[in-house]
């Protein structure tokens, strides 16, 4: 019975959603090889490349493999990361705010991550930055949906998310104005802002694969979104485990989310913007909103951080500020559509 709904409206849907994921992951390849031949302020050819390999090998090395291919990677999967958790938690909370930084989440990864700093246990594990943000993550998704896993409000959804992120705003600023020394607050304050700069090798082989068993957790809730749009009652009618189901998505954000934020620092309304834009595109089926999400979070994040590189500033525009810029708009537009709606 359960699978018979799932083929309800799916008549028709299979080309135009392979047409869209191939869209998507032509605009992914093509970004990823323009991030690795960006430069700071200019596009780098290949020409420019090929003559710097033939004359300095190493620095060629250096600036391809251990400086740019890094970025450029970090920036793909941790776009897919929050385009996915973003796709997820809108369709488990039936929520159209749902999202990694609104709920908190991003917010206590990075809490997280900044206790292990404090306490000087990063030094000791290149695994212990990572597990902090995902410790932090678990435990504030963990908390939003106990508080309102069968809310309907957006509003009231909205205003635990904010209450968390008040939360873990507060001990990250006490971690900063206790912090042993002015560099060392300094250091995190500009982490906070989120970054791909200055990542190496290092960080990808540490945190992409606590990224993918949070991308396999989540896809395995797929079946579920969909008979969630019917209600929990009639979900569980259905025969689906939600408490399991839930489970799941706690620990997949956490996984994914948690060693994204570890990496490169918060940032936000990624997972909000690209389910938004694509959901229309899908039929508004949350089984086929998950694999366009995190192709269509890669090429966006990929984009983002080519334009950080492009734009003329003293010192490299965040990307974190960036995407708030870009988000914090979309975000008060969706207010005012629900509103409207409700009104």
């Amino acid at each position: 019975m359960s699978s018979a709904i799932f083929k309800v409206n799916s008549t028709g849907r299979g080309r135009p959603q392979a047409i869209l994921l191939s869209v998507l992951a032509v605009m992914v390849v093509v970004l990823s090889v323009v991030s690795l031949f960006t430069g700071r302020l200019g596009f780098g050819g290949i020409a420019d490349l090929l003559t710097l390999r033939a004359a300095d090998p190493e620095t060629f090395r250096i600036l391809l493999i251990e400086i740019r291919l890094p970025r450029t990677f970090l920036a793909l999967t941790v776009g897919a990361t929050l385009g996915l958790s973003g796709a997820v938690l809108q369709g488990l909370l039936r929520n159209p705010l749902a999202e990694p930084f609104i709920l908190g989440a991003s917010s206590s990864a990075a809490l997280g991550a900044v206790i292990v700093f404090y306490f000087g246990i990063a030094g000791g594990s290149a695994l212990a930055t990572p597990l902090g943000g995902v410790a932090g993550a678990m435990v504030a998704t963990a908390l939003l949906l106990s508080l309102g896993g069968r809310m309907q409000e957006p509003l009231t959804l909205i205003l635990a998310g904010v209450a968390i992120n008040a939360l873990a705003a507060a001990l990250t600023s006490l971690a900063l104005n206790l912090a042993p020394s002015p560099y060392a607050a300094l250091e995190i304050v500009f982490w906070i802002l989120g970054s791909f700069a200055d990542r190496s090798l290092e960080h990808v082989v540490f945190a992409v694969p606590l990224m993918v068993i949070g991308w396999v957790l989540l896809f395995s809730t797929w079946r579920c979104l969909d008979a969630l749009t019917l209600g929990e009652d009639a979900a569980a009618s259905l025969g689906f485990n939600l408490a399991a189901i839930k489970i799941r998505a706690i620990l997949g954000c956490a996984f994914a989310v948690g060693a994204a934020v570890a990496t490169t620092g918060v940032i936000s309304f990624v997972g909000l913007v690209v389910p938004h834009i694509l959901r229309p595109l899908v039929g508004y089926r949350p089984s086929r909103l998950l694999p366009s999400s995190m192709l269509g979070g890669a090429a966006l994040m990929l984009a983002a951080d080519i334009g950080v590189r492009l734009i003329d500033t003293q010192l490299e525009l965040k990307i974190g500020v960036l995407t708030a810029l870009i988000g914090t708009p979309f975000f008060f537009h969706l207010l005012l559509v629900i509103r409207r709606s409700g009104s």
